[in-house]
């Protein structure tokens, strides 16, 4: 169940994906949670220079597993405005991060994709729960991905 405190990390999630189109980049942002509510880590998507691991999810994965142990990472919340693509979900499942929670899901990405004409990767849409075992996963939530969806508009727009 998504509660306030969710909202606003998601919200927050919503502002870096917004921040990274006014980069040109592609509108994805996230944000990692410790168990205490205190925010570690924030980043946005910086696939623009030419490197298309460059997710936040995937750094943030990677800055847990440099700075946190086994039981903070199991019990830290990765908040994103979008699901994991298989990348980051196999990264945040490697490093023993805890829940996830999104604003718009891969799905939604999918058909937002074909409703702007934008060609999809070579790699495969696959639900976070298709990667990870037992993973521990909200989301989509409808107020925020409206607001995620108007950003790919952006993002595409530009593109163009």
């Amino acid at each position: 169940m998504i509660n306030e405190t969710d909202l606003q990390h998601l919200q927050r999630c919503v502002e870096l994906a917004k921040e990274a189109v006014d980069h040109g980049d592609q509108p994805f942002g996230s944000v990692l949670v410790s168990a205490e509510g205190k925010v570690l880590a924030e980043d946005r998507n910086r696939v623009g220079n030419g490197d298309a691991t460059q997710h936040p999810e995937f750094a943030l994965a990677r800055w847990a597993g440099e700075n946190m142990t086994a039981e903070e990472k199991k019990n830290a919340v990765v908040y994103t405005s979008g699901e994991h693509c298989p990348m980051c979900s196999a990264a945040h499942g490697l490093v023993g991060l805890g829940k996830i929670v999104y604003a718009s899901s891969s799905k939604q990405l999918s058909e937002w994709k074909k409703e702007l004409g934008v060609e999809t990767q070579s790699i495969q849409s696959i639900p976070i729960e298709g990667v990870i075992l037992n993973a521990e996963v909200e989301g989509p939530v409808p107020e925020l991905a409206e607001q995620v969806h108007e950003l790919h508009r952006q993002y595409h727009a530009k593109q163009r």
